[in-house]
This record gives structure tokens, C-alpha cells and sequence, in this order.
């Protein structure tokens, strides 16, 4: 294996004197459990260990679920790599270290519960904590797949300046929800009991704490953010954020091959070309996609330009299009089965 790249070098050397400093102040370490997923055999749960203040009465102070915040804070949690993590849920128990960046992501087998939401406890040390898990029924055949930066919250992406204001000045409670994309999913999961929701998004770990918040204030169902590090790789400065969405959506079709997806993106960034490619190579496992359109001033604000509508790709499969929840719920409806494989009176 070759070496590391100086940037996650400089990015290693940064965490462990920020660590050094912080433990000296007297934080302590802390557990941040993600929300996950899992099948009938297989779990996966999600999280990071971090170093955190404690109050008055010597209890961790959360750096992410403090109260209302600017986008920046986020960013400055001190990452605790290499520690001892344990994740048990249900029958089943998987032993682990943080990486790099503090993150872990396991799969634990034979969990041995039933479908609907549980919880898995995650120790590292004597800290614990726990993350909400939906176990999936193997007779569920539906579930959506949905982008979270323009398509959920406006976002703006990826006009760099733009980008980065949103992203590390607004005030999180500032932020724009999309017209009627709740409404939507609601709608869809109320006609499909079981079917599971994940977020799907290049964003950062570090913002999933301000995300769960939106999501919950605008009434976006419950599910797993599946999320990347913006921090360097041994091998790069930056993570591929297309190659994030890909790999994950190849993940998911391999760990529920009876689910067919809807998945839904907007015309910002690159979601309709992932989507088409994803469509394209496993057909069996995409009911339909759903593209949110921009407008041409948020065409504008993301590329400096407005975009074509039409790239002159045929997509593999059945594709709606329209500027907000509300006219893509109005295209969708237009289908009398969602084959979804759950029968309605």
C-alpha cells in the first residue's frame, strides 16, 4: 500500500493536538449514534466518537444537539480515531474502532428481531448511547431514496460561495424547506406500511445532527441519513460525492433485492445522470424516478448559468419531473400501481 496523502496527514496531525488540547480542558469522550437500517439477517448502524464539554454536573455537553446554532459549529467537534466500539442489537454484537475521523459503520448478522423500529446500543468505554434501527420486513417491495440539498432543504449547491454561506453562517432554523416534499413521502409510506425512507445525500456527517432537525421540524418521515466525511482520504484531498451516491445505491440493492426504489433527486447537481446509470444496471430494483426541477434563478445560483431540461438521455425507466412535492405527488398519482407488493382495498 503506498503512503498517505499529505493532506490526511496534516488532517491526522490537526485532530490529535486539537484532541491533546481539548482532553487537557477536560472534555470527555462521547458517543453520536446515527439513525440505521436493517434486513431480517443483517443490520448496519452508524456513528462517531467524538470529544465533548461537560456541564456543572460533570454530564457530557452534545457538541451537535445543542440548541440552535449556525452551520459552522458542526464543523468543530474533535474526532477521537482508533477508540474501542462495541454495537449490540438484538441477538447480535460486533466489536470495532473508530476510524480516522472518528466515524464507525458496522454490519452486525442475526439480529433476530422482528420488523419496525428498535434500537442498538452502542459503548465505547463506559460512554453509551443509542441509535433508532428500522428493520425492514422481507415482504416489503417498496421504499424511496431520496437527495437532501435542494431536493429536501434549499440549498443552492454547489456554487461555492453560495454553498459555504449556507452551509457555515446561516442559522439552521433560516433554512428553506422544498414545497410539498414531506407531503409526498408521507403520502407514498401511508400507502405503504413498512417501506423504508433513507437520505441519501453528499453531505457531510458533521451537518446529519442540523439535517435530523429539519427534516423532523418540516415533517419529513424517519430514516437513515446515509452521509460521507468531507475530510481527506489516505489516497485524496476530497471524497467523490458521485461516487458516494453510487456505491450506496449498489449497497442497498444488493442488501434488499425485493425492494424496488423511488428515487428522488433534483437537476442541481448530478442526480439524474446517477439515477439513469443505477436504473440502467439494475432495473429490477427501480420502480421510478422523481426529479425535482430547479428554477432558472436557482439554476442560476447553482451553476452561473441556466440548464438545459433535456440531456438528450433516455431514461431506462419511469421518470417524473416537477418543481416541487407537489406537482412530482400530482405526476406520480398518475400511476394506478406503484408495485409496491402491498395490496390496497
Amino acid at each position: 500500500m503506498g503512503s498517505m496523502h499529505p493532506a490526511a496527514r496534516a488532517e491526522d496531525a490537526f485532530n490529535s493536538v486539537l484532541g491533546r488540547l481539548l482532553s487537557r480542558r477536560g472534555f470527555v469522550t462521547r458517543v453520536l449514534a446515527y439513525s440505521g437500517y436493517a434486513s431480517s439477517t443483517q443490520a448496519r448502524v452508524m456513528g462517531r466518537i467524538v470529544l465533548s464539554r461537560v456541564d456543572a454536573a460533570d454530564q457530557p455537553i452534545d457538541p451537535m444537539y445543542a440548541s440552535v446554532r449556525r452551520g459552522i459549529r458542526v464543523f468543530m467537534a474533535a474526532p477521537q480515531s482508533r477508540q474501542p466500539v462495541q454495537v449490540r442489537l438484538g441477538d447480535a454484537v460486533v466489536d470495532t474502532h473508530s476510524d480516522r475521523g472518528g466515524y464507525f459503520d458496522v454490519t452486525l448478522q442475526g439480529h433476530g428481531l422482528e420488523p419496525g423500529w428498535h434500537h442498538a446500543r452502542v459503548r465505547c468505554g463506559t460512554v453509551e448511547s443509542t441509535a433508532p434501527v428500522q428493520v425492514i420486513g422481507d415482504d416489503i417491495r417498496f421504499g424511496i431514496i431520496s437527495d437532501i440539498d435542494d431536493t429536501c432543504v434549499v440549498t443552492s449547491l454547489p456554487r461555492p460561495m453560495l454553498a459555504a454561506y449556507n452551509t457555515f453562517v446561516l442559522p439552521e432554523t433560516a433554512r428553506r424547506v422544498v414545497p410539498g416534499m414531506s407531503a409526498l413521502y408521507r403520502s407514498l409510506l401511508a400507502h405503504n406500511p413498512g417501506s423504508p425512507m433513507l437520505y441519501l445525500s453528499t453531505g457531510a456527517w458533521n451537518t446529519q445532527p442540523i439535517i435530523n432537525r429539519f427534516l423532523q421540524r418540516h415533517g419529513f418521515p424517519t430514516g437513515a441519513l446515509l452521509m460521507t466525511d468531507w475530510g481527506a482520504t489516505e489516497t485524496a484531498v476530497f471524497r467523490s460525492g458521485r461516487e458516494h451516491k453510487r456505491s450506496q445505491l449498489r449497497r442497498l440493492a444488493v442488501e434488499f433485492p425485493n425492494i424496488r426504489w423511488l428515487l428522488v433527486g433534483d437537476d442541481g447537481q448530478h442526480d439524474p445522470e446517477i439515477h439513469d446509470e443505477f436504473a440502467a444496471e439494475m432495473p429490477d430494483n427501480v420502480r421510478a424516478i422523481a426529479i425535482r426541477q430547479l428554477t432558472v434563478t436557482q439554476q442560476m445560483l447553482s451553476h452561473g448559468h441556466p440548464l438545459s431540461r433535456d440531456d438528450g438521455r433516455e431514461s431506462p425507466t419511469f421518470k417524473v419531473e416537477g418543481g416541487d412535492g407537489y406537482a412530482l405527488f400530482q405526476e406520480l398519482s398518475c400511476l394506478r400501481t406503484l408495485d409496491t407488493g402491498v395490496s390496497h382495498a
